[in-house]
């Protein structure tokens, strides 16, 4: 078993940023992938970013490259995710996962966590 917590949501405006963190713990060295996934209402689970072990793969969805940024600390068994210039559709609880081998598909993913609110305001 995994569990993850994820921090750091929040509220902001729009053009803001925010950091989220997702800790893991049990039995990490499962943790090969690490992602972030997001729920809006009224949408599915989408994909956001994932990271591999190494961190030498990132993965983004088109709707986050170049404000999102995925990281990890091994030694921490943690997963960062820098949110920058938020946007108001980016409002929705955010959700950690981890995964053997999978990267975009919700189905490849084995542990997820709470999940974290963000509210971007207009």
């Amino acid at each position: 078993q995994v569990q993850l917590v994820e921090s750091g949501g929040g509220l902001v405006q729009a053009g803001g940023s925010l950091r989220l963190s997702c800790a893991a713990s049990g039995r990490t060295f499962t943790t090969n992938v690490m992602g972030w996934f997001r729920h809006a209402p009224g949408k599915e689970r989408e994909f956001v970013a994932a990271i591999g072990w190494g961190a030498d793969m990132t993965y983004y969805a088109d709707s986050v490259k170049g404000r999102f940024t995925i990281s990890r600390d091994n030694a921490k068994n943690t997963v960062y995710l820098q949110m920058n210039s938020l946007k108001p559709e980016d409002t929705a609880v955010y959700y950690c996962a981890t995964s053997r081998h999978g990267l975009t598909a919700v189905y490849e993913y084995d542990y997820w966590g709470q999940g974290t609110q963000v509210t971007v305001s207009s």
